[in-house]
């Protein structure tokens, strides 16, 4: 049966925290484990997402849960701070800054990915009025564009190296350790309508050099193995996006779905009508499958980037 968070006295998403509260001290979600995720807690207690955003970030300013990458909103095993500490003023100029929007968006994208994302979750997350983020970015936009280019800025590009190969093997595997760190941003890529960053920019720039494009009659064909290249890392890296999603909306990881399919697999193994599928030695492996097709992909440009 569905709760209601209009049931009871007092705001809706004090409800909530009061009910998720209870199940913490009770013993019954664990430090470690998941609180219900900002889609369960709209579909368990009918409220909008802004009271399900509200909600979690009361019981992260209590210090009963915290957002983990790749794993949601998780309980802490710590006790939670007083309420002593947790009234003292806060001045919105002295805690607020860029950067400190933009790494409290980062945290929130890497927990929940973008469509859990706006200026009023990260000024909830950050105690503050939505309006007072404003003053250091324009709008929702903005904020995209700058965790965006933060992430592909993180780890430094090397000098180009003279080996157009393993230049490009540099980038695509830069690029895919960041996805795996940032999920979301393969879904704020885009080659036809490109986020102008200088981040982004810089890279394509790097990469640029790599493929010796200094030359007129290269520029065309660098261009066009860089539109390759990122369509390959990006296509790839937005497996990794789908698969947080699903794990916020469904509160089930890869691993438990398809230990949920065992005996489905199973019979369909029983069939007989499967027997090249069913005989494969393992799974596939999504590094192992990047690093194939990187090679096969660089295979393909040496017959056209080579002297």
């Amino acid at each position: 049966m569905t709760a209601r968070a209009s049931d009871g006295d007092g705001p809706p998403y004090a409800r909530i925290v009061g009910a998720i509260r209870a199940r913490i001290e009770s013993g019954e979600l664990r430090p470690g484990d998941r609180v219900p995720s900002t889609r369960q807690i709209i579909r368990e207690w009918g409220v909008a997402m802004a009271t399900a955003t509200k909600a979690l970030a009361a019981l992260r300013h209590e210090g009963l849960v915290q957002a983990v990458p790749g794993a949601g909103t998780v309980v802490l095993g710590r006790p939670p701070r007083t309420p002593a500490a947790d009234s003292a003023p806060r001045d919105p100029d002295a805690v607020l800054s860029r950067e400190t929007i933009i790494a409290t968006a980062m945290g929130v994208a890497d927990a929940e990915g973008l469509t859990a994302l706006s200026m009023r979750r990260v000024a909830t997350e950050l105690g503050v009025s939505t309006m007072a983020l404003y003053r250091h970015v324009e709008g929702k936009d903005d904020l995209i564009r700058l965790i965006t280019d933060r992430a592909f800025t993180e780890v430094p590009l090397p000098e180009p190296p003279s080996d157009w190969r393993r230049g490009l093997e540099i980038s695509a595997r830069r690029d895919w350790r960041m996805y795996q760190r940032h999920p979301w941003a393969a879904g704020s890529v885009s080659v036809p309508r490109p986020l102008l960053t200088p981040g982004g920019l810089a890279h394509t720039e790097w990469l640029m050099q790599v493929l010796d494009a200094g030359r007129p009659d290269r520029r065309r064909v660098a261009m066009q193995a860089i539109v390759v290249l990122t369509a390959f890392v990006v296509g790839m890296a937005n497996w990794l996006g789908s698969e947080l999603d699903e794990e916020q909306e469904t509160g089930v990881s890869n691993c438990q779905w398809w230990d949920d399919r065992d005996s489905e697999l199973s019979e369909l193994e029983a069939t007989g009508r499967f027997p090249l599928l069913f005989g494969t030695v393992e799974p596939p492996d999504l590094e192992a499958a990047f690093e194939f097709g990187l090679a096969r992909l660089l295979d393909g440009l040496a017959s056209t980037l080579d002297p």
